[in-house]
This record gives C-alpha cells, sequence and structure tokens, in this order.
C-alpha cells in the first residue's frame, strides 16, 4: 500500500508539470538535508518536550479531578457545566491569550497543549467512574476498605482501561495542537519548521519533509498508548482468571 502510495504520488506531480509541489525523493532529499544541518533532532526535541510537559500536566490534573467528579454527584453537578462550557472551544482560539499570558516562548504552547488535552482526558475519566461495575463497590464495601484505599485500588484500577482510551485521543489532540501553536507561537519545532520552509524560500520539500516527520511521530506515540492499553487489558483478563481459579468449588449435595 506504501508503495503504491508513493508511486501515485510521484506520477501526479510529473503529470502535473508542478514545480511546487515535491516528489517523494524530493522529499527524502530534505529529510537528509534537515538531518545534516542538526535541524531534525533539534526540531523534534522541540516539539516532543512540549508535548511531553503539556500533556503531562494534563494527566496530572484532569485524572484526580475526573475520579473525584465522576464519584461525587454534587461536584459533577457543580462543575460539569463550566467543563461543557470550555471543552468546545478550539485550542487555536486560545493562542492569542497565551502569547498575550506568556509571550513567545515555550510556555505558550505548553499551555495550548495542556488546554487541548486536559478536557478528553477529564471526561473520559469521569464516564469511566459512572460506568464502573457496581459488583466492584460491593466487594469493596465487603472488605471495608477506607476512602483511599477504594479510589486507589477499587475505582481507579476499575477505570484504568477506559482512563487510557481518552489517554490515546487526547495525546492525537495534543499533537495536532503543538504544531499549530509553533506556526505561530515560538521559533523552534516541526510546526515552525514547515512555516520557514513556505516562507523562506518556498522549500516545499521541506515543508512535506516537516508533514512526513509529524506523522511518524504521531504513529509512534500511538502505537506506544495501544500496547500500554493492550498490557493492561491483560492483566486485567489474567487477573479474573486467577479469580475465578481461586473460587471454592460447591458441590451439590448428595441425594
Amino acid at each position: 500500500m506504501a508503495a503504491l502510495f508513493l508511486t501515485a504520488w510521484g506520477l501526479a506531480v510529473r503529470v502535473s508539470h508542478s514545480d511546487l509541489f515535491p516528489t517523494p525523493g524530493n522529499v527524502v532529499r530534505g529529510i537528509f538535508e534537515l538531518i545534516e544541518k542538526g535541524l531534525l533532532a533539534k526540531y523534534v526535541v522541540a516539539s516532543l518536550f512540549r508535548v511531553t510537559w503539556g500533556f503531562t500536566l494534563a494527566l496530572v490534573l484532569g485524572i484526580p479531578f475526573g475520579l473525584i467528579l465522576g464519584w461525587y454527584s454534587r461536584a459533577f453537578q457543580a462543575f460539569n457545566p463550566l467543563i461543557q462550557i470550555l471543552r468546545p472551544i478550539s485550542p487555536i482560539a486560545w493562542i492569542p491569550v497565551a502569547i498575550l499570558w506568556f509571550g513567545v516562548s515555550d510556555a505558550a504552547p505548553i499551555f495550548l497543549i495542556f488546554l487541548a488535552s486536559v478536557f478528553p482526558v477529564t471526561v473520559s475519566t469521569i464516564a469511566a467512574v459512572q460506568n464502573m461495575q457496581p459488583v466492584y463497590l460491593r466487594a469493596a464495601q465487603n472488605f471495608g476498605l477506607g476512602r483511599w484505599e477504594l479510589f486507589h485500588l477499587v475505582i481507579f484500577r476499575a477505570s484504568l482501561p477506559q482512563i487510557i482510551t481518552g489517554v490515546r485521543i487526547a495525546l492525537g489532540v495534543a499533537w495536532l495542537v503543538v504544531v499549530a501553536a509553533e506556526m505561530i507561537a515560538v521559533n523552534s519545532g516541526l510546526g515552525y519548521l514547515i512555516i520557514d520552509a513556505r516562507n523562506a524560500g518556498k522549500r516545499y520539500d521541506l515543508v512535506v519533509a516537516g508533514m512526513v516527520m509529524i506523522g511518524l511521530i504521531g504513529l509512534v506515540l500511538d502505537l506506544l498508548v495501544r500496547q500500554l492499553l493492550d498490557h493492561l487489558r491483560t492483566r486485567r483478563d489474567l487477573g479474573r482468571a486467577g479469580d475465578a481459579l481461586v473460587q471454592p468449588v460447591v458441590h451439590p449435595p448428595a441425594p
């Protein structure tokens, strides 16, 4: 499929006689040019740095906040309207505000990534807690678990697979936002590479090279989150199988 796509791409450029849009060979040469100049690693590290900080802040704040709102109905009723008002606002719309508050610095895209990530994480966590199977809560009550143990051992663990699914969605959104933010708010990163290559001599081979790197890194990040989700599901299934094995066998009474 990849070979067919690249062939069709090259033929389309040749048939159209375009002097601007690059062929796959031009894009590959552009990537090697960036590597030789040391720019590719610099821009990739800059983008990953911003995503890491903004996304980590979203997880640290969004997951506990979602657990609380999902468990306490009064807190949910108090904060859910505010979440539903802020959540539909595109993070791109916050770019002027971010520049006004933080200037042209790493803090601006980190803030935008945080906004893009925290709402999907929080909403998925709330839904995970609210949709949790009651059997887990009854088991916790039978064992007399305290509030912290209830959250840590029961609620969080039972909700974790659905939380990870929300984290996967939020990570994809964060990676989209960092590219858009870097086109405006900073002077480094893959987003800056695309806008700078377009403005400085119309190097569309470097523009597409930046797009290819964004797609490849996004694919790698998604695969990592999927592996984490599969690992958690496997552990949960093994735990259920182990619980089934240790259940006492009840024999029917003798006639």
